[in-house]
Parts: structure tokens; C-alpha cells; sequence
């Protein structure tokens, strides 16, 4: 895994948790701008799922196992995306909380995915 692209995930998605997390504070929904920072997260964490089947293929091994890496990454890909479909459902602020809490999350598992990986000495 590239250390740097994990991150970048990782700050993306705390910053992104960050600004639906204030948005949630004032009482708002997620707006189109939300949206577009969903997007950039999103293409990160895809970038991540291409870097790690590409390593895979390269006959690298995760520490922690290759099904369970495997699952994680598209776990991490997923997750904004869906908090994203979520808060469309749920026009109120509990849509923007739906998408802080995803940036969490996705945060949480780029250190899990790190953790599976080796530590980043992979």
C-alpha cells in the first residue's frame, strides 16, 4: 500500500466528516457542494482499491490476510458513497450527520487497512 494515498483518504474523510459535521451543527442538509467533496473522497478511496488489487496482482501479501484486505478495501470504497445515497433519503440535517459519520468510518478503516497491510511496510 502507498502510505501517502492512505493518508490522504484519511484526511479527506475526516475533513469531509468535518463539514457535514458543522452543516449537522447548523441545522442543514447536504448540499450540492457536500456532494462534490463526497465525490473527492470517493475517487481517493477508489484510487486506494486500484493501488491495492494492483499490489496484489504484483504478488504482495498483506500481513493480516488477502480476503480480509480485499474486503476492507471495498468496505472503504463503499462507505462515503452510501452515506452519500443515505443523506439523499434523508433530507434534514440527519443526512449531513449520516455523511459525518461515514467520514469517520472511513477514517477508522483506512488505519484498520494500514494495520492488515503491515503497518505501511508492505
Amino acid at each position: 500500500m502507498i502510505g501517502a494515498l492512505t493518508v490522504a483518504v484519511t484526511v479527506a474523510a475526516l475533513l469531509i466528516a468535518a463539514w457535514c459535521g458543522y452543516a449537522t451543527a447548523r441545522d442543514q442538509s447536504t448540499k450540492d457542494w457536500h456532494f462534490i467533496g463526497m465525490a473527492v473522497v470517493s475517487v481517493l478511496a477508489l484510487a486506494q482499491l486500484v493501488v491495492g488489487i494492483v499490489e496484489l496482482a504484483g504478488g504482495h501479501k498483506p500481513h493480516g490476510g488477502t480476503v480480509i484486505f480485499v474486503a476492507y478495501l471495498l468496505g472503504a470504497a463503499l462507505t462515503v458513497p452510501a452515506a452519500g445515497f443515505m443523506s439523499l433519503l434523508e433530507r434534514t440535517r440527519w443526512g449531513s450527520a449520516t455523511v459525518a459519520a461515514g467520514g469517520v468510518i472511513l477514517a477508522v478503516l483506512q488505519v484498520r487497512l494500514l494495520d492488515i497491510w503491515g503497518g505501511g511496510h508492505g
